[in-house]
């Protein structure tokens, strides 16, 4: 058996392994290590762990990964995801599946301070759903709204995704932040569409709220000028060049830290609860980073990657027709997996694909062009029936709602995700 054939075993096995509920960092680190071994031996292996771990993790760029998770964490101690969702409820509330709307504009905000899709669906469904519960909204709006509003967060910059994706590929941050932002309030206002139409189609679905005063939609506003403080001062900072972006994440979280304190009334317990949510979910990421390190030398010591590009090069298919493929794949993924195990896993294998191909686009812009378009697929996946990540955190918070209500309900929104993938 070849080393090629060896890579692609290894590759199928992760999925399978990943499909029986194995902890991905912790399916990526054992088939890594056993095709490693397989390939060069064990003690090759155990001097690359030796090296690897250290120089992975002391990585100054992925500092922004717990700092960027804190600024989320300290935004809900802040009570901000309650404030976003006032103010959007204020302004859409009154409206035929307002409150749904108000939803989709409320994740959008708290994607721009969180970073995180199961963080941003599971936030603001404790918000959210009460109140839509409140004026009789149908159990497939609420549910679908929550999921398909969560995949948000790892669109809308800072996201975790994106800096993980900008670090393996030696991308720029800063760049694909920029980037980001136009899909991601195209998202947004597609979601918020689809509301409108689902609530045409079905008025029952989504009762009217009741109207609030000019003056309470202004005094809104004023509610959430620290999430524009925050996002402002991190991404135009970033991109601004007035600090680099895992400086940028330290100054948002600071600031957002002091805005806990201030405005959210923040003392020792929860900050302590921020920093131990923070710890908690750092330490599953870079568990990921670990297994996905191992895993992607094993994969480079089985030449896969690089044969599969030239295999797919000589197929003489259009790079549309590959780019296609790839993009229904990572679909198809995004049922079983998480946006950040998704890109690990794969950037190895498809990055020199997509690099290989002809788009009229130079190798940064190529780079940053297919990690929005990755990314949006990983996020159409995690909504996709009948596996979608996110349907099942919503179905897990609301455990009198049957699944099929969520599958009905999300799928308006999926629907919304293709063509703007499309487009």
């Amino acid at each position: 058996m070849g080393n090629f054939e060896i890579g692609l075993i290894g590759f199928g096995a992760t999925l399978v392994l990943m499909a029986l509920r194995m902890p991905v960092g912790i399916a990526m680190l054992f088939v890594g290590a056993i095709g490693y071994v397989s390939l060069s031996g064990w003690q090759p292996l155990l001097s690359s762990l030796n090296t690897t771990t250290y120089s992975r993790f002391a990585n100054y760029h992925l500092s922004v990964v717990p700092l960027f998770l804190l600024m989320g964490h300290l935004a809900t101690q802040a009570g901000v995801n309650s404030g976003m969702f006032r103010a959007a409820s204020a302004w859409f509330g009154h409206l035929r599946g307002g409150l749904a709307i108000a939803t989709i504009g409320g994740c959008a905000m708290f994607g721009a301070i969180c970073g995180s899709s199961l963080a941003t669906a599971a936030t603001m469904s404790q918000v959210a759903m009460p109140e839509m519960r409140k004026y009789r909204y149908s159990n497939a709006l609420i549910t679908g709204t929550l999921a398909a509003g969560g995949t948000l967060g790892i669109l809308i910059p800072p996201s975790v995704v994106l800096v993980i994706y900008a670090i393996y590929t030696e991308q720029s941050i800063g760049k694909l932040f920029l980037a980001a932002i136009i899909p991601g309030l195209i998202a947004t206002v597609g979601y918020m569409i689809v509301v409108s139409l689902y609530v045409r189609i079905k008025p029952d679905a989504g009762p009217a709220g009741p109207r609030a005063s000019w003056s309470d939609r202004f005094r809104s506003i004023l509610g959430i000028w620290h999430v524009v403080l925050v996002f402002a001062v991190v991404v135009i900072g970033i991109y601004a060049g007035w600090f680099s972006p895992t400086e940028g994440a330290a100054v948002g979280a600071a600031v957002m830290a002091v805005l806990a304190v201030v405005i959210g009334g923040m003392r020792w317990r929860g900050l302590r609860k921020a920093l131990l949510e923070t710890m908690e979910t750092s330490a599953l990421i870079f568990l990921i980073l670990l297994g996905a390190e191992v895993f992607n030398v094993f994969l480079a010591l089985s030449q896969m990657p690089s044969e599969l590009a030239r295999a797919v090069g000589t197929l003489k298919l259009s790079p549309m027709v590959i780019l296609g493929a790839i993009m229904l794949v990572y679909l198809i993924l995004g049922c079983v997996m998480e946006s950040l195990a998704m890109v690990l896993l794969t950037i190895p294998v498809f990055y020199p694909i997509i690099l290989a191909q002809d788009f009229g686009l130079n190798q940064e812009q190529l780079g940053i062009w297919f990690g929005i378009l990755a990314l949006t697929a990983i996020e159409m996946g995690m909504i996709t029936p009948p596996f979608g990540l996110n349907l099942f955190v919503i179905n897990a918070m609301a455990k009198d709602v049957p699944i099929r209500d969520t599958y009905v309900g999300v799928l308006p929104f999926v629907a919304s995700d293709i063509v703007r993938t499309l487009i």
